[in-house]
């Protein structure tokens, strides 16, 4: 995949419509859902041949940045993820983001700044959120599932930085699939101590004291507060899937 190559999979079909592709799918109101769904699988089927067949041509493995859409340019958490982005970039890695605006953006705007390959995946949504103007290359996908998969696959870092359900939702896909071994043991990242302090005390006090998790599984986290360390906590992690041998 060659940098700032422009590749777009048409939004077209995913926009307009008053209820997405998801919420038929889980639905089972629609008395022909019966004769529908079978159909469906077709429909997914090319969402991962068209991600598959995309994605696999980068030259190595990306970093996902997660985040909040809502996060404003001016922000703290803004600059800080268009710099990490920047520095990956610049260190090789193509930037995988859902696409949208906030802290996607900064990572996209970031990958461009590094001259590195900027991706969004994005998603159909009840409310139009668009792709940011920063992405080289945008697919669209009507199914969260089809989308985490192309994140996992095509990943070999994830860093979260301050969001809301769905950067939490990507968190613990990734978390779940480290647990049970379905993916590498891969750094994950949480930018920024003060916001996401809480959750990982409530992992270790609640999840870990009660016997939930068990012990080592909460490593797989490294809580960060500034681009260095985040870059630290990348590079160590993926040295050590690599034999210890530098990047």
């Amino acid at each position: 995949m060659k940098n700032r190559s422009v590749i777009r999979s048409s939004p077209s079909a995913l926009r307009g419509n008053d209820v997405s592709a998801d919420e038929k799918l889980l639905q089972n109101t629609d008395p022909d859902w019966i004769k529908e769904d079978p159909w469906r699988v077709a429909r997914i089927q090319a969402e991962f041949i068209q991600g598959f067949d995309t994605l696999a041509a980068m030259d190595k493995l990306g970093i996902s940045i997660f985040g909040s859409a809502r996060t404003p340019e001016k922000s703290k958490d803004y600059k800080a993820a268009r710099e990490l982005a920047k520095k990956l970039a610049q260190a090789g890695f193509p930037i995988l983001t859902g696409g949208g605006p906030g802290i996607m953006e900064a990572a996209n705007r970031g990958a461009q700044d590094g001259g590195g390959v900027s991706i969004g995946l994005g998603i159909e949504l009840p409310f139009e959120q668009g792709m940011n103007k920063y992405v080289d290359v945008a697919l669209y996908f009507r199914h969260f599932f089809v989308r985490k998969v192309m994140f996992l696959k095509y990943s070999t870092a994830f860093v979260a930085m301050p969001g809301g359900f769905g950067t939490m939702d990507e968190l613990f896909e990734a978390l779940c699939m480290l647990q049970t071994e379905k993916i590498v043991s891969f750094p994950i990242v949480l930018f920024g101590a003060e916001y996401w302090s809480g959750l990982v005390e409530w992992i270790k006090g609640q999840m870990l004291a009660q016997g939930m998790i068990s012990k080592g599984d909460e490593d797989s986290i490294v809580v960060v507060d500034s681009v260095y360390e985040a870059l630290e906590a990348i590079f160590a992690g993926l040295s050590r899937l690599n034999g210890g041998q530098a990047l």
